[in-house]
């Protein structure tokens, strides 16, 4: 494998807006409405990205017939410290699986689930 392992990230959501409102706040961002086929039933919105910048770009994706919640990958948002973007989880309607805790040498990391269900990471190294 030449590249990154990972090219794209999706998560899967029932409510756009709710989820939407959800990772605004916690990761302090906006998302950007992406352009699909009006007939394919799919709404997707982008965090943000450099594409000349490690990690992968991805999207928040509403789709007729795939559920959120119970899946098996999860995703981690890089942050200055993983603390902050912990401490706005809640607030927004989420919930902390795992508070903040070390990885040793390589940093820190926090867990938590959205209002749609999905877990996902948090990861800092300080």
């Amino acid at each position: 494998m030449e590249n990154n392992p990972v090219g794209w990230f999706e998560i899967y959501v029932d409510d756009m807006e709710r989820a939407k409102n959800f990772y605004q706040t916690v990761l302090d961002t906006s998302l950007e409405k992406l352009v699909v086929p009006t007939e394919s039933g799919v709404e997707m919105w982008s965090f943000p990205s450099d594409m000349e910048r490690y990690g992968a770009p991805g999207a928040l994706v509403k789709m007729e017939g795939f559920s959120a919640g119970g899946n098996s990958t999860l995703v981690y948002f890089g942050c200055e410290d993983c603390a902050t973007e912990e401490s706005r989880v809640e607030k927004a309607g989420g919930r902390i699986h795992q508070a903040k805790m070390s990885i040793g040498e390589y940093g820190f990391i926090s867990i938590v689930i959205d209002t749609e269900g999905n877990m996902f990471g948090l990861h800092s190294e300080g």
